[in-house]
């Protein structure tokens, strides 16, 4: 009777495995698909964000804003998705967004796809660095300024401090600091949080200052 009661028990506890074993692997499938898709929207909006850069659809805020209205409906993610390439590519003006944004969507929605946008971009520009580090950052700074800058975020004990300031004000180069973070030894989970606490003041004074021009 043991014997049978144990083979009854270690079958069930091969089912068991074998269902954990085939959720886990369901849930792998669903992760990979799901970056697969995520990956392949950020290569069209690059193409498409990239297409409008060299055309000149971001010389200014008027041009900027008739290239999102031919977007109709879709022009907050449009604007969302502008605002996260230009904190992953810091050549591209993020003033500009944020005063289209307010202008055409008013304060709230202004705000809300300026904020998503620069968040989501500054967490995948810390990621990349993250991934790439020296290489990829020796071709965003100045030539010797790399080892010089990235040592100070990695040793100094007021860096933390230095970037929320660097986040709260407005025309600081933070699209940087963002890179330049991703090869110190900050947490990811840290720096997130910095950038939901320390980011929308500044994009909410530019949303409200820049409604007012309507």
């Amino acid at each position: 009777m043991e014997t049978l009661d144990r083979a009854q028990a270690e079958i069930e506890t091969d089912n068991s495995e074998k269902k954990g074993s085939e959720r886990k692997t369901r849930r792998q499938k669903l992760i990979h698909a799901a970056s697969i898709l995520m990956i392949a929207v950020l290569l069209v909006f690059i193409v498409v964000l990239g297409k409008a850069f060299f055309d000149g659809e971001f010389s200014s805020v008027e041009s900027l804003q008739k290239y999102i209205e031919k977007y109709g409906v879709f022009g907050p993610v449009i604007l969302t998705a502008f605002q996260a390439m230009q904190v992953v590519i810091p050549v591209l003006p993020g003033f500009l967004g944020c005063a289209a944004g307010s202008v055409m969507f008013g304060p709230a929605v202004g705000f809300f796809c300026n904020y998503l946008g620069i968040g989501l971009g500054s967490v995948v520009a810390f990621l990349l660095a993250r991934k790439f580090g020296k290489p990829l950052l020796q071709d965003l700074f100045p030539e010797g300024k790399y080892h010089k800058w990235s040592t100070w975020a990695s040793k100094s004990k007021s860096y933390t401090a230095f970037l929320f300031m660097a986040m709260l004000l407005p025309l600081f180069p933070d699209d940087y600091l963002c890179y330049l973070t991703g090869v110190s030894k900050m947490t990811a989970r840290k720096f997130i949080w910095i950038i939901i606490l320390g980011k929308p003041w500044c994009i909410l004074a530019y949303s409200l200052g820049f409604s007012l021009i309507k």
